[in-house]
């Protein structure tokens, strides 16, 4: 045997570490798989409207962007919004950030202006309740039940 040059002592106990080192390893992997299956947002990551007049990016920091494709007439834009996530409610809470509009209008030289943006934006900047079925994530807004589609880019 190359192990250990039959010695069984040897063996006996680098068999006892690789055992304890798998062992070990299965029980982080575990863990981590599970932390993240209870833990995540399940929002995170890219979202395209139904329509295409959109696309939501979602972080997992509080922080989204949406892009806009149909503002203007020179191709679509990205405003950085802040969002609230509440996983037992299952809600979304999706506001503007005034510094960043300011910035992105001013930005544009004159393309479009900071209420051509929050005009733009008012469909999506209020509180929703979510579903997520397959790859499709359906924002249903509290007050008046309209909703809006996304499919999972």
């Amino acid at each position: 045997m190359i192990i250990a040059k039959n010695d069984e002592v040897k063996r006996s106990r680098i068999w006892k570490i690789v055992m304890f080192v798998s062992s070990v390893l299965i029980v982080v992997i575990a863990v981590y798989l599970l932390m993240k299956m209870f833990t995540a947002n399940p929002l995170e990551g890219s979202w395209e409207s139904e329509d295409g007049s959109f696309v939501i990016g979602v972080g997992s920091d509080g922080s989204m962007t949406v892009g806009l494709s149909d503002i203007c007439e020179e191709g679509a834009v990205s405003v950085k919004m802040l969002y609230t996530l509440d996983k037992d409610a299952k809600t979304i809470t999706i506001s503007e950030d005034a510094a960043e509009l300011e910035k992105t209008a001013e930005k544009s030289n004159g393309t479009y202006t900071r209420e051509a943006l929050e005009n733009e934006l008012s469909r999506v900047t209020t509180t929703f309740d979510y579903s997520i079925d397959s790859r499709r994530l359906t924002l249903t807004e509290r007050e008046y039940g309209d909703q809006l589609t996304f499919v999972k880019k």
